[in-house]
């Protein structure tokens, strides 16, 4: 059983804060931004769409806001794969903003300030590890999955970003509905 398609785990959340404002946008060049415009309102004509994504990350390659939209393409037109890729990105750029290790299995609750849920960075990070357990759950690599949702659980013991949600998931993976 895996995950529905219709629920993508958020990737960040909106904060009235500078923080929030650069994953959000703020020091996107006016070009990036224009291309991610166009993106949008391209949706529905995929490669045209996809070609101003490719624009947009050429010229702010390590942005949040260019590769949450690449993800968020990606996701919702079904590329999983693909969506897995930038996930990864993601999660290699919210390690660096927020001097974590890069290999997630090795980050520690301590490491950060992952029990404020104001703290921006930090919660861009769970949720980044968050869309990557699902999507690895989506996948078929439920083991994968479910230890990034028990490393969630570890940073985030009150379960803030709701991954408590995908661990139900794992737990039902193979038990018919009637278990």
């Amino acid at each position: 059983m895996a995950p529905a398609a219709s629920n993508e785990p958020p990737m960040f959340g909106a904060e009235p804060s500078l923080l929030a404002d650069a994953l959000l946008g703020a020091g996107l060049p006016a070009e990036a931004e224009r291309h991610l415009d166009q993106a949008a309102g391209l949706y529905h004509r995929a490669e045209l769409a996809e070609q101003h994504l490719y624009e947009a990350r050429a010229l702010a390659p390590d942005h949040a806001a260019v590769l949450i939209a690449l993800y968020r393409f990606y996701f919702y037109k079904g590329r999983l794969e693909e969506a897995l890729d930038v996930a990864c990105s993601c999660l290699g750029k919210a390690a660096r903003d927020n001097n974590l290790n890069a290999d997630w299995h090795c980050v520690c609750a301590s490491d950060a300030d992952f029990s404020n849920f104001a703290a921006v960075l930090p919660r861009f990070y769970l949720f980044t590890l968050k869309a990557y357990a699902y999507l690895q759950m989506r996948l078929g690599d439920t083991d994968e999955g479910h230890a990034a949702v028990t490393k969630l659980l570890e940073l985030d013991p009150t379960d803030k970003v709701n991954a408590g949600l995908l661990l139900g998931v794992w737990q039902r993976i193979g038990k018919s509905d009637d278990e």
